[in-house]
């Protein structure tokens, strides 16, 4: 039986946060809650499922700011990279986040790095470190689907003019991190920014600039 993944806009600016369940197990982790999300949480009480983990692939305030009900809501433990907790704790950081309209970072439970796994039920999950987008961005990659946040869309690539970004290293990241999986793995994007809300790599190796042009 394959996860089951269930996806959510969410929030003023648009964020997929998605619910992800062992369903064998019942146990569930959310990635990138960037509001209550009622329809997620429907279906996590419909199925019974008990969550487990609370994944971001990266700190920008509309991908956590739902963190903290849901934490408080289900017990679930906080997880990202630990090079992203650092530099959203910044005082400049918080307050851009506030300025914004949003609550800033400000709890983590799990701090991760590349190659770390985070069990769910019979699966685990893979954190692969791909910063660019942020410093700490992180894909969340379990055989067959990959959860890219702003790292990768369908069609184009996260931003990378924003504080912590870079452009080179995005690059380099999709190079080492993202080209190597198996073309039929499909990319869960963190908005719906192309043709369609998810894709696979292949697809992506074939149509997407950011895959075709740098290498």
């Amino acid at each position: 039986m394959d996860l089951s993944v269930t996806a959510a806009v969410v929030g003023p600016l648009a964020v997929t946060s998605y619910l992800v369940a062992c369903p064998e197990t019942g146990e569930a982790l959310l990635i990138d809650p960037g509001s209550p999300a009622p329809s997620l949480s429907a279906r996590l009480q419909q199925e019974g499922w008990r969550l487990r983990w609370i994944v971001n692939t990266h700190g920008h305030a509309d991908h956590i700011a739902g963190n903290d009900q849901w934490a408080a809501r289900t017990g679930a433990r906080i997880v990202i990279h630990h090079l992203d907790w650092e530099f959203f704790r910044r005082p400049e950081m918080q307050a851009a986040a506030r300025a914004d309209g949003f609550p800033p970072l400000s709890r983590a439970d799990v701090l991760v790095n590349d190659g770390q796994r985070l069990p769910l039920g019979r699966r685990e999950a893979v954190v692969l470190h791909t910063p660019g987008h942020t410093p700490g961005a992180i894909c969340l990659y379990f055989p067959g689907h990959l959860f890219t946040g702003d790292t990768l869309f369908v069609g184009a690539a996260g931003r990378t003019d924003l504080p912590g970004g870079s452009l080179e290293t995005l690059i380099s990241s999709l190079e080492a991190k993202i080209m190597p999986l198996p073309d039929e793995t499909r990319i869960w994007p963190g908005h719906d920014y192309g043709d369609t809300p998810s894709s696979t790599l292949g697809e992506e190796k074939i149509h997407n600039p950011f895959l075709t042009d740098f290498f």
